[in-house]
């Protein structure tokens, strides 16, 4: 299966002041990150930004609010992003069919929305260096479902080239100059 950039959207998932300093490898996923949204807003793909327990658990890091002028992200309590009825309807407004997701925690939020999302027949993709969970474990074990469950797993670089398709054009040219 091609991803084409005119049915996807990316989901970013949860990554928030209070519950970053817990990740493991934080700076690579903070990094791979803000490549990875700084390439799909420059290819227009739309982005869904999801809280889980604001008053608790944070804002969205400054690092990538910063880069999501007019932030409008989506409050949850629940784990997956799909028991949230505004998040589900959002998707299904979309019309997307891709959903390029990445943030923490690897094994709780991210594997059940990507397991849901896959269920409700949308085509999950996870970007595994730009999520995190506190253990290594964690991610180990997370990895394992998603290959059970069939769920694509790919890294920012490789899912921006593909959205891209070919070099030489405009969009390759800028997204590079952040992927380099």
């Amino acid at each position: 299966m091609r991803i084409k950039k005119e049915n996807t959207i990316g989901l970013v998932v949860d990554i928030q002041e209070r519950l970053f300093p817990a990740m493991i490898h934080k700076e690579e996923l903070l990094k791979n990150s803000r490549i990875l949204i700084q390439g799909l807003k420059i290819l227009r793909v739309p982005l869904v930004v999801t809280q889980q327990y604001t008053r608790g658990l944070g804002e969205t890091m400054e690092e990538i609010r910063s880069l999501l002028p007019g932030l409008d992200f989506i409050e949850k309590n629940e784990f997956s992003c799909c028991d949230n009825p505004i998040f589900s309807e959002k998707l299904k407004n979309s019309g997307a069919k891709n959903i390029v997701i990445f943030g923490i925690e690897a094994h709780v939020c991210v594997l059940q929305t990507a397991i849901d999302l896959k269920e409700a027949g949308y085509h999950p993709i996870v970007v595994m260096d730009c999520v995190s969970s506190r253990a290594e474990k964690s991610i180990s074990l997370a990895m394992e479902r998603f290959r059970h469950e069939g769920i694509p797993m790919t890294s920012a670089e490789s899912i921006l080239f593909e959205l891209i398709r070919r070099a030489g054009t405009d969009e390759f040219k800028s997204v590079l100059k952040h992927v380099k």
